[in-house]
């Protein structure tokens, strides 16, 4: 009697995700028991149709065991997507642009408790949707080998530290340290070798030399398993090394598994099972999900599994293979709490109020105001004074919306335009000026275009001009791509450039660029057009209030390049080709435009007394580094300091330089601090031709500073970098 009425007790306070059809209670309802003892009472329960089910993104409700219906597929890549109001982040290369990993962690954190308060009142609505979850298909930690990829603003650049670091604190953030209960789910993709061309990503076969494969492209993924502990993996569309990634036992059992010890679950990318066919590695879609089954995937983002039940009954697969990846896959729904009492769940008590509340709002604006780039700053030209008489704001993006956004996003009912800010921002006396000059990728017709003759009567101009998601992003979502979202000019689109260039010929005032965008804008004659150059990226809800603020001297620049600028598209290797030879500042030997982790400052720092603990050191063994940094101009900043070491023996193929630490430092005018850093035995450590890990007896070349130890950095006004050699024995 007592066990009925606890029963029926706790089917009307509500379950996570059970419905109140359940009167009674099962072992896998019992939140005493363990989650293997929950997951092994759950798939007893199951008839063979129902598995299937459950093994798709779209999971039906099982009334006759009191569970609802669940969708797996969810979207949170800079903050809650898809699914009506977030707080809207920068996008994730603008979050890159910030080096930092704590206020990754935050962000992190933030999007995880909206996302708890977006479902809890989902559930209230009956709302089992897609989007509707807290299981996530983010971050994208693919490495941006290609400045041309539509969707490299996905990701956190080109380099495998940063975009490692930045992943790591991204998940953690995620999914929380509750000893008991996973707080969501994240998944990292799309694995692997997956960054364009956006047109063939169903199609292509990413042929790799083990050297890079595992110097580059594995190595976030690698550490978003064993330091991350991430939830989940997505296999991607293509084919690596011969096999579809999804249908390869090496990627998703060998490696990922065997070697890296992962134990999550994994997700295929959305009816990826379908392209097994046209890969050539199945005959039909029961074959397909056969295939995809046998080879380690849990779960299908797509409708393929529901062959399953056929292929039991075909002897293609067995009851108990079923059983197996779908038990992997259940045991996250339980770390959730998705079928626990809702007050045993700490999380199920988030409610809206978190929403766009005013600590998300300041965690975007510090992200937007992190990310910005100072890429030029003639004459000091930079900040700008408030009580200027006349003003003139032009360009495309200055009253756009859609730029703060860019992809995978949410929506707020907070967005600031760059206009609106610099409106709010300077006096009420001065009189400013606005017109829209030119549309983003429409030519001008009428020659009388006032927005030119108008700049010439202003104090200064800023002038918002770039590239918006019509240019670049994920295929069949770029309007203005023939390439299906990917961008092979790489240059600031024709109109735009005409239009610059007719106002810099009438204009003799100081011209602030602004330019929007997820990829580089390779045009150098940019640089002889604007007196300053600010990159912005899509930099949030909150952006337009941090870029007026970096014009007008209220906050100081501090982003750095995640990506190296190349002058065109002209100094990159094939895009087809994914050999690293001649891509990104690792290996790339010709001067781009603009080098990785270059971004200028309102002040001057200087770099000296560098030490090392040892000039000699045995392999396996660690050595500290300290020096002195000092601002030793007239403004407080923000520097990124930036650790990257050199193999001058070269007796394998290593990068030009590799990026190794990473610190964020904030200095008065005048202050001087002692910063270290720790090398490693695995910062040392090189990957031979073979793929394999190695230490080698070397020496070691170590440059500290807030750029890459390029030539080009010093030239375009970088502080000067110290630098020192030790050897390894």
């Amino acid at each position: 009697m007592k066990k009925s009425i606890l029963s029926l007790l706790i089917v009307c306070v509500g379950l996570n995700g059970l419905t109140a059809q359940n009167t009674t209670s099962y072992p896998f309802q019992d939140p005493s028991k363990s989650v293997d003892e929950h997951v092994a009472d759950l798939v007893s329960r199951l008839t063979l149709e129902e598995k299937a089910l459950q093994m798709m993104h779209e999971a039906p409700a099982v009334p006759r065991l009191g569970i609802e219906a669940y969708s797996w597929w969810n979207e949170a890549l800079h903050g809650v997507a898809r699914t009506g109001r977030a707080t809207v982040f920068p996008q994730n290369i603008g979050l890159a642009a910030t080096f930092d990993q704590s206020l990754i962690r935050r962000i992190g954190d933030a999007v995880s408790d909206e996302a708890w308060a977006k479902y809890n009142i989902a559930q209230q609505l009956n709302n089992h949707t897609l989007y509707s979850g807290i299981t996530f298909y983010a971050p994208n930690i693919n490495i941006f080998r290609d400045p041309r990829w539509g969707r490299g603003q996905e990701t956190f650049g080109e380099d495998p530290y940063l975009t490692a670091s930045m992943g790591v604190a991204y998940v953690k953030g995620m999914q929380g340290d509750n000893p008991k209960y996973l707080k969501t789910a994240t998944c990292a993709k799309h694995y692997v070798v997956h960054s364009g061309p956006e047109a063939l990503r169903h199609s292509f076969n990413a042929e790799i030399p083990m050297h890079d494969f595992y110097e580059t492209y594995t190595p976030a993924f690698e550490s978003l398993v064993k330091d991350g502990k991430m939830e989940s993996v997505m296999c991607a569309y293509n084919r690596t090394f011969g096999k579809p990634c999804c249908a390869s036992s090496f990627l998703l059992q060998d490696l990922l598994r065997k070697q890296w010890g992962f134990n999550g679950y994994i997700t295929t990318d959305c009816w990826a099972v379908s392209d097994f066919v046209s890969h050539g590695a199945a005959q039909n879609t029961m074959e397909s999900a056969v295939l995809a089954v046998k080879s380690g995937v849990n779960l299908c983002c797509g409708d393929e599994f529901k062959t399953l039940p056929e292929a039991v009954k075909q002897n293609m697969i067995s009851e108990k293979e079923i059983d197996q990846a779908l038990s992997v896959l259940l045991r996250t729904r339980f770390k959730l709490g998705l079928f626990d009492p809702i007050n045993e769940n700490p999380y199920s008590k988030i409610n809206e109020s978190v929403i766009g509340c005013q600590k998300h709002i300041d965690l975007a604006y510090e992200a937007a105001a992190k990310s910005l780039v100072l890429l030029q700053n003639n004459n000091n030209t930079l900040p700008l004074k408030k009580n200027l008489k006349t003003l003139y704001v032009v360009g495309p993006y200055a009253a756009n919306q859609d730029v703060l956004l860019g992809n995978y996003n949410g929506v707020s009912d907070r967005m600031t335009t760059v206009l609106q800010a610099v409106v709010g921002k300077v006096s009420a006396g001065t009189s400013v000026g606005y017109r829209i000059g030119v549309e983003p990728s429409a030519d001008v017709k009428n020659n009388m275009n006032s927005a030119v003759g108008e700049a010439q009567s202003a104090d200064a101009v800023i002038a918002v001009f770039g590239i918006s998601g019509v240019f670049e992003g994920e295929e069949g979502e770029s309007i203005a791509s023939d390439t299906r979202g990917d961008r092979t000019n790489l240059g600031l689109p024709q109109n735009q450039l005409d239009f610059l260039r007719k106002m810099k010929k009438s204009c003799n005032k100081p011209i602030i660029l602004v330019l929007t965008g997820g990829s580089p804008i390779c045009t150098e004659e940019l640089k002889s057009i604007a007196d300053a150059i600010i990159f912005v990226w899509y930099p949030g809800q909150e952006g337009g209030r941090a870029v007026a603020d970096a014009i007008f001297g209220d906050l100081n620049p501090s982003g750095r390049l995640p990506i190296t600028f190349p002058k065109s598209a002209e100094q990159l290797p094939p895009f087809e080709e994914y050999s690293m030879t001649g891509r990104t500042y690792r290996y790339m030997t010709q001067e781009p435009l603009f080098p990785f982790g270059f971004g200028l400052s309102y002040t001057q720092f200087q770099y000296d007394n560098l030490k090392l603990s040892a000039d000699k050191i045995k392999k396996g063994k660690s050595l500290t580094l300290t020096a002195d940094i000092a601002n030793v101009g007239a403004k407080e900043g923000e520097e990124v300091v930036q650790l990257y070491l050199t193999n001058l023996k070269k007796n394998i193929t290593t990068p030009l330089y590799a990026l190794k630490g990473i610190k964020r430092i904030n200095l008065k005018a005048g202050e001087k601090q002692q910063l270290s850093f720790e090398i490693t035995p695995e910062m040392m450590t090189q990957i031979n031709e073979k793929g394999e890990k190695v230490m080698e007896s070397t020496d070691f070349k170590v440059s500290v500073g807030g750029c890459n130890p390029s030539d080009l950095s010093k030239k375009l006004g970088a502080s000067d970098m110290v630098s020192t050699v030790f050897t390894v024995k």
